[in-house]
């Protein structure tokens, strides 16, 4: 059986950072990156995994972790989760997990959590409040791609709506501080 495909996005513009690629910000309590801290845990919860850079990565070469350009480009994350799926078919990877560059607290036991909740679904996420968190999720490959494809294509470009189409199961998280990311200057400690 082939390893799962677990895409780090890192495309985003950071504009509420003042442009800084949020993944090369250091992690809390340690002198790693939020990417290479990323990297780590998600070894720890997965053991032999692909893992990938989704998004423009120019900026993360020094880390020598693969990448993968949205597709389509410019469109936001949509474009990197058809990329990261369509990936994960050609690779057979029995599932694909996705995770955003600026979650500095993601546990490797939330990872695991994440990995074992309601297998063959063809997709698992948390809620923050009524909103799904789609870069931390799992979402099987072969049911999730036509599914996003079409969405990008028809000009969607939030990740909300495939979820929504796919029935996303709901993973029920303890505590908010896993999902807690760093969008904004005040929210790096």
């Amino acid at each position: 059986m082939s390893a799962p495909l677990v895409g780090i996005f890192v495309g985003g513009k950071g504009r509420r950072m003042g442009g800084v690629a949020k993944g090369l910000l250091t992690a809390p309590g340690g002198d790693e990156t939020l990417v290479a801290r990323l990297a780590r845990v998600v070894r720890e919860a997965y053991g032999d995994v692909d893992l990938v850079l989704v998004g423009s990565a120019e900026a993360y070469a020094a880390h020598a972790l693969p990448s993968l350009c949205d597709d389509p480009p410019g469109v936001g994350p949509i474009g990197g989760l058809v990329a990261l799926l369509a990936e994960g078919r050609r690779r057979g990877a029995p599932f694909v997990v996705t995770l955003a560059c600026d979650l500095p607290y993601v546990s490797a036991a939330l990872l695991t959590q994440l990995r074992a909740h309601a297998p063959g679904a063809p997709a698992v996420a948390a809620r923050q409040g009524t909103r799904w968190q789609p870069l931390c999720a799992r979402f099987d490959p072969n049911a999730a791609h036509p599914v996003a494809q079409a969405l990008a294509a028809a000009g969607t470009r939030s990740l909300q709506p495939v979820l929504d189409q796919l029935d996303c199961i709901e993973l029920r998280v303890d505590t908010d501080q896993d999902l807690r990311d760093w969008d904004e200057p005040g929210d790096v400690e």
